[in-house]
């Protein structure tokens, strides 16, 4: 069993899709247009044919709440792995990313916590 495939809920996929590749540099994969929506994923430049990030619409009534609940606790969805968790954070905020978490040295890993934009926290985690 291997991963092939995780949600990020986007409240908006046009932004979701420009934020996630103009800004944190994954590369569209598939962009289906499914009526009012589209099934859309990005992957990793590093890993093209790795695992996909769908930028699923949250649409779902218990979206909303649940997401707001996260952000509100600080609490990020899902976390992706970066070699330089400081090199990034510079990266990101100089093209504008508010971060929430600066890096910080948790033990075996170092991480921070950006805004995405589309009302998700997401964790860059650095193995150290």
């Amino acid at each position: 069993m291997r991963i092939n495939l995780l949600s990020v809920l986007v409240d908006d996929q046009a932004k979701a899709l420009a934020f996630y590749t103009d800004v944190l540099g994954f590369l569209p994969k598939e962009d289906v247009p499914m009526g009012q929506h589209r099934w859309l994923t990005v992957v990793s430049a590093e890993e093209p044919d790795g695992p996909q990030v769908c930028l699923e619409p949250d649409e779902h009534p218990a979206a909303g709440p649940f997401k707001a609940a996260l952000f509100e606790d600080g609490i990020p969805w899902t976390s992706f792995a970066v070699d330089d968790v400081a090199a990034e954070h510079e990266r990101l905020t100089a093209l504008g990313v508010t971060f929430t978490q600066p890096p910080t040295a948790l033990g075996p890993v170092t991480i921070a916590v950006l805004d995405d934009t589309c009302g998700n926290l997401i964790q860059l985690a650095e193995a150290t």
